[in-house]
Formats: C-alpha cells, sequence, structure tokens
C-alpha cells in the first residue's frame, strides 16, 4: 500500500497547532505524493491557507464543538467522503476518537497512547513518555507506524505561510501607522490572555524602556482585545513614549503573520503569538511562568529562540514551598536583561547590515 491520503487532527488552541504542523511537513517529505487534511477550529485555521504542506482544511465551528450531535453528523459524513489511508490523532480524546470509529477500515489508525483508545486506533504511540522531549518530538513519534510504508524524512521546522501580496499591504498599512521599516522593530507581547501567566507589569515596563534607551527601537505592542485595556494603561504609564506603536492592530492571523515577518525580534510573554514568531524564523525571548514545562514548549536547540524562566535562576529546593506567584516574583529584571542583550545586540547588528 502506498499512503495516498492522509487526516492529521489537532483541535485546541494556535500554539498547539502550530506546532503539529510538522507531522503534515514530514508526511510531504516522506510522501510527496500523498493528499493532506488537516482538521482544525474554525477560528485558526486562516493561519494555515496556502501552507504547502497542506492540501486541504477541515473547521469544525464552536457550535459544531459544542453540539454532539451537530458534530457527529459531520464527523461521520466526512469519513463516508472520504478514503483516508491514515488517520492521526494527534489528542486521542473521546471525541476525536470518532473519527476513526466512523473509519475502521482505515489502515492505519494511529493515536497517542490512552487507556480507553484500544479498539479504535490499531496503532497507539507512547509519545508522552519521555518528559525530555519537546512538543514537535513528540508530534513526530507518531509517524512511527508509516516506517513500514517507506522511508521517513522527519522535519523539526514548523513553518506559516502568507503571500508576497499580504505581507506587502501590511508593511504599507505600517508605514501608515508611523513605522519606520529601516529601524529595528521590536513586537511585544507584554500581556497575556490569561493574567497569571503574565510576568510583573512593574519589571517588564523597565525592560521595555531599556529597549527603547539601548536601541532606539520601535515596539509594537501586540494583544487581544480583551487586553486592550492594559496595553492602553502600560503605554500611559511609558508616557506614551513615541517609540511605542500601539494602534497597528494585526486583527487576523494572517496579519500577524506578515507583522511578525516584518519585523527584526519578538519579546513577550510566552504564548500563541511565540509560536508564531518561531513559525515565521523571528528571534526572540520569551517569558515563561514557572509551572510552564520546559523544553517541551519551547522546541528547537537553535539559540535565536529562547526562553527564560525562574527555574534558570533558582533550583527547585530554592522555590520548594512558594507558591506560583512567588516563584514567578523572583525572576528579576537584570536576569531577563542579561539573557536578552546579547540576543538584542545580534539582531539589531543583523538589521543594521540590511
Amino acid at each position: 500500500m502506498s499512503v495516498k491520503k492522509v487526516l492529521v487532527i489537532r483541535f485546541r488552541r494556535i500554539g498547539d497547532a502550530v506546532l503539529s504542523v510538522v507531522i503534515c511537513s514530514s508526511i510531504r517529505k516522506s510522501f510527496p505524493e500523498a493528499e493532506i487534511h488537516y482538521v482544525l477550529n474554525d477560528h485558526i485555521a486562516p493561519l494555515f491557507e496556502n501552507h504547502p504542506d497542506i492540501d486541504k482544511i477541515i473547521t469544525f465551528s464552536d457550535e459544531e464543538n459544542n453540539h454532539f450531535f451537530k458534530y457527529l453528523r459531520k464527523v461521520r459524513q466526512l469519513m463516508k467522503t472520504e478514503r483516508y489511508d491514515v488517520i492521526i490523532d494527534t489528542r486521542a480524546t473521546i471525541k476525536t476518537l470518532w473519527f476513526s470509529a466512523f473509519s475502521l477500515r482505515t489502515k492505519y489508525r494511529i493515536g497517542t497512547s490512552k487507556f480507553y483508545n484500544h479498539f479504535f486506533h490499531n496503532y497507539r504511540v507512547r509519545n508522552h513518555v519521555n518528559d525530555d522531549l519537546d512538543e514537535v518530538m513528540r508530534n513526530l513519534l507518531l509517524l512511527q507506524p508509516l516506517e513500514r510504508e517507506g522511508t521517513l524524512v522527519m522535519t523539526t521546522d514548523f513553518r506559516l505561510y502568507v503571500t508576497d501580496q499580504e505581507t506587502t499591504e501590511f508593511r504599507k498599512y505600517m508605514e501608515q501607522k508611523g513605522i519606520n521599516l529601516s529601524r529595528f522593530i521590536v513586537v511585544c507581547t507584554p500581556f497575556t490572555r490569561v493574567a497569571r501567566k503574565a510576568w510583573d507589569m512593574a519589571k517588564m515596563k523597565e525592560i521595555l524602556s531599556r529597549i527603547i534607551q539601548r536601541y532606539d527601537a520601535q515596539l509594537i505592542f501586540n494583544y487581544s482585545r480583551e487586553e486592550k485595556a492594559a496595553a492602553l494603561a502600560l503605554y500611559e504609564e511609558m508616557g506614551e513614549d513615541e517609540h511605542i506603536f500601539i494602534d497597528i492592530e494585526a486583527d487576523s492571523l494572517r496579519k500577524l503573520v506578515s507583522m511578525l515577518q516584518t519585523a527584526d525580534f519578538f519579546f513577550g510573554n510566552e504564548g500563541g503569538p511565540r509560536h508564531i514568531a518561531q513559525a515565521c524564523h523571528l528571534p526572540g525571548l520569551a517569558i515563561y511562568p514557572p509551572w510552564v514545562e520546559l523544553p517541551r514548549w519551547l522546541p528547537s536547540n537553535d539559540l535565536r529562540y529562547q526562553s527564560v524562566s525562574p527555574f534558570d535562576m533558582f533550583s527547585g529546593q530554592v522555590t520548594e514551598g512558594r507558591t506560583e506567584k512567588e516563584v514567578f516574583d523572583l525572576l528579576t529584571v537584570e536576569y531577563v536583561w542579561e539573557r536578552l542583550q546579547p540576543m538584542m545586540d545580534e539582531a539589531f547588528i543583523r538589521k543594521a547590515k540590511l
């Protein structure tokens, strides 16, 4: 049997979907003739349009996901219409098992090993046993059963794509908002959707001020609708500095990709935008709260993409007995700046040579 049609299932958030695209890219390299379909939540699907390693995007809306019979009907119709040779269920939840349940003739029904998926997945991969593996490598382990069909060519490089026209239009928009494209541009995420994941704002403010002072940098605050009030408050606290651009809105994920492809550096709290930045090959430093597993959520040993966490400063013994917030507060301005400055110096010099 040759691999002709593959379904990759990856519901959840932006970062999860971005890190899982390596499955599609590795299948493309391993089986160039295969048709690859990617199942996603509809609000993040535009991020993967025009991706050379995805032939078809299949979306589910919140309404479909939240109404069991609508969801079931759509999954059943999909599996009845399409004849997949391979199903890769990246999470193997009770809900995603229905894709395999409606396609039991599919030769390769692959899922991460769970105690309840014996019947539905005939290839169950224990890809969460090794805590040292990052999320990209865990995803790639799901391809192991396909070694029976040919030599696997793996790639850990996850990429996102927008058209040249999209990038050109967004660059023009940035210029209209006052950005000088010949000067150093830093996309900043001082805010997070989950408040407890954000580093202390006073410390963040100090780092941003140092970036402006040292590099004469243009800082673009990237924030969601829910974070707008916090963004405006920080902007006012920093004296409405002309180096800060608070009104450059990437009101779609594709525009965010265009923004990140135009920028020179990324700095801020860990989250979906950080993964998108790495997928755009934008160097950066992200601040990780102490409860986020590292290196799981910072794939790649490439020094262009780095993290900083309280555990970089202190061992587990020092942090023992403290609350999560107390541990997070141990992360100092000086330590973050010590990590950030060499990276930003390199990016600044690279920009100057262009």
